[in-house]
């Protein structure tokens, strides 16, 4: 290959400009060229393009978003769209693309390759950490970190006013960034799309807690289980203790990375350069227990990545 491309696609994620800057330096190290898209598959469609040199991925490590923007494509979502993705692509003699972002920017990487037979790699990109494959998506540290942040300094009141806090996270579709925020926060109970809970109970272990001479708690919600304003009615007519509600929303989106963060693009975004300009496509790299690992898109995309049921354990034990 003598030109690879690079998108960031979906939802951003602080690490994004490390994944990038990996994808670069590592291409130029072996003497290809590297281009990047703006606005992701729109850009593509469009042609907004920008030559990318090792002076253009300076000093964005620290920086969360991405130098490459993002957003939607109604246009890439049809066929019509794709072909016309792929003829810019191939004009542009741009011999391969490095898709960095969630399921959704994936699937269309998936259909690159398997409709046009186009090299792609993916790199995942997603702070909800629902990207089978890896342990690790890039951002979802410094989202966890985020939160956490938010709610230690939200303890510091609610036990200073003997309240108890709901506090609603990040997380539609699962709860990963919910159960890992209310493992390392301390909270007192978590609310996640993908196991049933009962409101009574945990109203009834409140004032158990109370009882036992607990004054204040924290209840963690992913966005998808249940809003946090119901939640803290429910809660302060069922046991009568004052709550109050704190949405953190889109914080959790931006920020510098951690250093976590950074060091898992840099090395995603290396390898899906180095796997690419190698001849392997239709891939997604990952990491699996430390180590660098690389799947199918097919098997990517057609595997659900689970809660771990001992952690949500742990959060009943530790609560008590």
């Amino acid at each position: 290959m003598k030109k690879i491309g690079v998108i960031t696609s979906g939802g951003d994620a602080p690490g994004m400009n490390a994944a990038v800057r990996g994808v670069v330096r590592a291409a130029l190290a072996r003497e290809v060229q590297v281009v990047g898209f703006l606005h992701g598959y729109r850009g593509i469609i469009s042609e907004e393009i920008v030559d990318l040199q090792s002076p253009s991925v300076g000093g964005i490590i620290s920086q969360g978003g991405t130098m490459l923007r993002t957003a939607r494509s109604p246009e890439f979502r049809e066929k019509a769209g794709r072909e016309q993705a792929v003829q810019v692509l191939r004009e542009n003699e741009v011999d391969g693309l490095v898709v960095i972002g969630g399921d959704g920017s994936l699937t269309g990487a998936r259909a690159l390759h398997e409709e046009f037979d186009y090299p792609v790699m993916g790199v995942p990109g997603s702070i909800d950490n629902d990207i089978a494959g890896t342990d690790f998506s890039i951002g979802f540290d410094t989202a966890v970190n985020t939160a956490l942040e938010a709610i230690d300094k939200i303890r510091d009141t609610a036990y200073s006013h003997e309240r108890v806090f709901v506090v609603e996270v990040m997380g539609r579709a699962n709860g990963f960034i919910a159960l890992e925020v209310a493992l390392s926060g301390g909270a007192e109970a978590v609310l996640i799309p993908e196991i049933p809970f009962s409101l009574l109970e945990i109203c009834d272990n409140l004032r158990k807690a109370r009882s036992r001479g607990k004054r204040s708690s924290v209840i963690v919600v992913a966005e998808g289980a249940a809003r946090a304003r119901d939640v803290k009615d429910f809660v302060q007519k069922n046991t009568g203790f004052e709550a109050r509600e704190s949405v953190l929303g889109h914080m959790q989106r931006g920020g510098s990375p951690t250093s976590f963060d950074r060091v898992l693009a840099l090395r995603l975004g290396a390898i899906a350069a180095n796997r690419l300009i190698s001849g392997f496509r239709g891939e997604m790299v990952g990491v699996d227990g430390g180590k660098l690992v690389h799947h199918p898109l097919s098997y990517v995309l057609s595997t659900e990545r689970n809660i771990d049921p001992d952690k949500l354990l742990l959060v009943e034990v530790m609560a008590q």
